[in-house]
């Protein structure tokens, strides 16, 4: 049984499947809806049993709608940047987790939705789902991690505009741009996502884990091909190698621990 308030948390066959649960507020954010993730994300990297997570919303009208506006009323600047750092902060324990993060998007994922779906590793959509940040409606700018993001995923162009416009792209169109890695039947959804899961768990965690942090070191620089330089080696000081490289000459497949 959850202990969260807001959150619905089971794990199937060691992956962690957590269900954002307020679908009367169309799944939106509040500040302990937030705290809640990053608690329970915590929570499935430190589970041993845990070798891949779901992030999804509650019902088929949103992933999240966006952020719990009525937080926003009462807001100095000071405390306005405090709240979007504390959500950056807890949108880059998802990005940095060493085990990899789907993001299941049912509906919409607007504004803080979007950044969410953008903080985990990859994306599936549902048919109806759609993405946007529409902070500019608000006389806002995206705020965990949106405007960096965005960038990385459809390039600077199309990031603009669709953030200067608040305009909504569909789930086909998101996936021509390269922001989800699968558009399928909702009701298809969170199988799709334990089948990418299911692959993922037969490979070195250890190497998982690597892809993970070198590429996001990413940022164009010789940076990144440092932080792949690191990983690599580090690969080397592990026993999943050593499975790995037997398991090829032998003619099987590895059997990599946990």
């Amino acid at each position: 049984m959850s202990a969260f308030q807001n959150l619905i948390t089971e794990n199937k066959d060691g992956i962690s499947i957590i269900t954002i649960n307020r679908p009367d507020k169309l799944n939106a954010l509040n500040r302990q809806t937030i705290v809640e993730i990053g608690e329970a994300i915590k929570q499935a990297i430190a589970d041993k049993s845990v070798a891949g997570i779901i992030i999804t919303g509650s019902g088929p009208k949103a992933f999240v709608a966006g952020a719990d506006i009525k937080e926003f009323m009462s807001l100095s600047g000071d405390q306005g940047k405090a709240m979007a750092r504390s959500g950056q902060e807890i949108f880059q324990v998802i990005e940095n987790s060493p085990k990899p993060v789907i993001a299941a998007v049912n509906g919409f994922a607007l504004g803080g939705g979007c950044e969410l779906s953008m903080a985990c590793h990859l994306r599936v959509a549902s048919e109806n789902a759609q993405f946007g940040q529409p902070e500019v409606n608000l006389g806002l700018i995206p705020g965990y991690g949106g405007t960096q993001r965005l960038v990385r995923y459809i390039g600077r162009s199309k990031a603009l505009e669709l953030m200067m416009t608040a305009g909504m792209i569909p789930a086909q169109q998101a996936l021509q741009l390269g922001l989800v890695n699968y558009v399928v039947a909702p009701d298809a959804l969170i199988a799709k996502c334990i089948e990418l899961l299911n692959v993922i768990k037969t490979k070195s965690p250890e190497a998982i884990s690597s892809v993970i942090r070198a590429t996001n070191a990413y940022d164009g620089t010789q940076q990144g091909f440092e932080a792949e330089l690191t990983e690599f080696g580090k690969c080397f000081t592990t026993e999943d190698i050593k499975e790995g490289i037997n398991a090829f000459i032998e003619k099987r497949k590895p059997q990599f621990a946990r």
